[in-house]
């Protein structure tokens, strides 16, 4: 189970790099290599009060200044994945303060802000370019297949704490909005490729050109990677991936603009999974590729109806088949937002928005143990919100209030309501707080999921499984979330940025014992069983805050960090019958996490950039405390090529950063890579 495509090996990707590069070579000295005039300054040359005013949209889906923005943000620019090396999304997110990342093998992540980190991250909402990529069969996102050029991404922002009030259901603990360039920032050609010992290889081809009015791009990449450290030498998690996608934008009128988009993909991910069988009775591990595919396709409109007011229309279309060794999910999603932004009454900004999506999906049976039921289902979901920021003080004191309400196929009404001040109290000092309320929808596994294991053959030779079963009756997962927040330039050369948080959570997941053990005959053979489900039975807080500082000492250095904090008292709640989700959930997040980046410039041609990490112990997960340590070193050889040299995990030979499922721990390799770009 292999793909059988130019991403076989790294000698292939270097071919295709190769090919790439010739076939390109006649446009690369005719393209334009200017893109239209701008008047914003590349990300890199901006002072640290320019950067304090990067417009991000997140928050109220219309352009703020992120120092005035009343919710925990933190924006990881283009520029900021460049000189990092990561070569992935969630590699780029470790940048972000109150965001745990932790690799679990060579293409899996458990990912999660201000705590109930997981494989899926499922109380945090992920977009791309304001499409939803979390997923309604497990509630989560699949981080192996979210991907696209990383030169093409203009920034990430990362929302701490809740934004349902906008977003809707699931962004309880955070929101991250991938934010790609407009086409017309990146005309010309890029090409890049290189190679190491875990990213063995890989090549990303992209070309734009156009004018003013209509500009496009068109991109392709593709990687294989190699399996992590293993104890028991079974390598189960190579990865290869083919990508490809365009975009284009079409400026109509001076008050009128389109963009389209899309993206397709193929890729093969190793992965061990455990399966259960009745006859024979048996748990078995298999180690295999699951088969991953799809594509999609959005299309935005945009109309300023005047100086006061706009619109917004998005539509999408997403396709995602995940052929995996023990499920298959087979699913196209429908989706269309409409927004409304509209200034009246002199100080006051309203936002308005109806969406609707409709996803069905088709889950084939693959092995005994591990059905849905029914297979085939769709899923739907009804929204709108209302946001109206008010100007109580011009310049100084505002409000924003607002409220998402939303309708499932799962979940009854269920409104999301917040309030959120904001004081400015200099040009260079803003302080924040928030009220709010958010929901996780119910998922497919909750609802109609059935999941059998063996837990051991009794003396009498008889089997003695377990079984959770579907929950009809499975609720929305509750949080209600209070934050703080502080932001403060220094002069020109210190910005910090303080954030606190205190949620309280009730109808949390649990598994659930719901009877005695009894005998059961079908299926065959006879054995006895243990009844169980999904339920709601875990209740608690969390609190914490997270500290970001930046300094330039130089115009040439470039000193940040961040220290993470986080505390999580859950319990069970009110006659629970939960068995252990307790001390698996607040075992699975760090107390502690720090981050130190050291950023240096040699007359413009040289860059060296060293990062360092400490990430506390995650009792549950059986990982210790550990540190470790990155850098990146790039030489502009010309004005159009650029050679790197990355190194990953750097002190020592590999580390454990979170548990997979079944099977020991997987050792994350120390790695380094070469990196040949090219820009025209």
């Amino acid at each position: 189970m292999r793909l059988n495509s130019v991403a076989r090996h790294p000698l292939a990707v270097c071919r295709v790099a190769t090919l790439c590069f010739c076939i390109l070579h006649s446009a690369l000295f005719s393209a334009e290599t200017a893109g239209p005039p701008t008047n914003t300054p590349p990300l890199k040359k901006l002072s640290l009060e320019e950067l304090s005013q990067i417009e991000v949209t997140t928050p109220s889906k219309e352009p703020e200044k992120a120092f005035r923005t009343p919710a925990a943000i933190y924006v990881i620019t283009g520029e900021d994945i460049r000189r990092s090396g990561a070569t992935s999304i969630p590699e780029a997110l470790r940048m972000a303060p109150g965001v745990e990342v932790a690799r679990i093998d060579s293409d899996k992540w458990s990912i999660g802000i201000r705590g109930f980190g997981s494989r899926l991250t499922r109380d945090v909402l992920v977009l791309i370019d304001g499409r939803t990529v979390y997923s309604t069969l497990l509630a989560g996102t699949y981080w192996e297949v979210q991907d696209t050029m990383l030169e093409d991404v203009d920034r990430i922002e990362v929302i701490r704490g809740p934004g349902g009030t906008i977003w809707g259901p699931n962004a309880v603990n955070g929101v991250i909005n991938i934010i790609t360039k407009r086409s017309r920032e990146t005309h010309g050609v890029l090409a890049s490729v290189g190679g190491g010992n875990v990213d063995q290889g890989f090549a990303n081809v992209r070309y734009g050109g156009g004018d003013d009015r209509l500009s496009y791009r068109l991109y392709g990449k593709t990687f294989t990677r190699g399996p992590q450290f293993h104890s028991d030498n079974r390598n189960f998690d190579d990865w290869r991936a083919v990508q490809g996608g365009f975009r284009a934008d079409w400026n109509r009128t001076q008050n009128e603009s389109f963009v389209f988009m899309g993206d397709v993909y193929t890729t093969r991910a190793g992965e061990r999974v455990n399966a259960s069988t009745y006859n024979p009775p048996a748990n078995y591990i298999i180690d295999a590729n699951a088969r991953l595919s799809g594509g999609n396709f959005l299309v935005r409109w945009d109309r300023n109806l005047s100086d006061r007011q706009s619109v917004e229309i998005q539509a999408y279309f997403d396709r995602t088949n995940r052929a995996e060794p023990n499920f298959a999910d087979f699913r196209d999603t429908f989706d269309v937002d409409y927004t409304h932004h509209l200034k009246w009454l002199g100080r006051q900004s309203l936002t308005w928005g109806l969406g609707s999506r409709v996803s069905p999906g088709n889950n084939v049976q693959v092995v005994s143990g591990l059905t849905f039921n029914p297979a085939q289902r769709t899923d739907q979901l009804l929204t709108a919100f209302v946001q109206d920021e008010v100007a109580l003080v011009e310049d100084r004191l505002s409000l924003t209030i607002g409220s998402k309400f939303l309708h499932t196929n799962f979940t009854d009404f269920a409104p999301e309501p917040s309030a959120r001040l904001l004081w400015t109290a200099s040009q260079s000092t803003s302080f924040w707080a928030a009220a709010t309320h958010a929901v996780r929808t119910p998922s497919d596994a909750e609802h109609d999921f059935n999941l059998s294991s063996l837990v051991t053959i009794l003396p009498s030779g008889m089997p003695y499984f377990a079984r959770f079963s579907a929950n009809k009756n499975f609720q929305p997962e509750q949080m209600n979330g209070y934050e703080l927040g502080f932001r403060q330039l220094l002069g020109k050369n210190v910005y910090v940025d303080i954030a606190g948080f205190y949620n309280h959570f009730h109808n949390l997941f649990s598994e659930d014992i719901i009877g005695t053990p009894f005998v059961e005959n079908d299926p065959a053979p006879t054995h006895l069983l243990l009844p169980a489900q999904f339920g709601n039975g875990v209740i608690g807080n969390t609190k914490g805050f997270e500290l970001a500082p930046e300094w330039r000492p130089t115009s040439f250095w470039r000193l940040r960090g961040s220290y993470s904090y986080l505390h999580m008292n859950l319990r069970k709640g009110p006659n629970s019958l939960d068995i252990g989700t307790v001390p698996i959930t607040e075992g699975s997040s760090p107390h502690h996490q720090v981050y130190l980046d050291s950023a240096f410039t040699f007359a413009t041609r040289f860059e060296f950039d060293a990062v360092y990490r400490y990430v506390s112990n995650l009792p549950a997960q059986n990982v210790h405390a550990y540190s470790t340590a990155d850098a990146n070193f790039a030489w502009q050889l010309t004005r159009q090529f650029e050679l790197s040299l990355v190194g990953r995990n750097l002190l020592q030979p590999f580390h454990a950063e979170y548990a997979g499922d079944p099977g020991g721990l997987v050792g994350i390799k120390r790695s380094g890579y070469i990196r040949l770009t090219f820009r025209q």
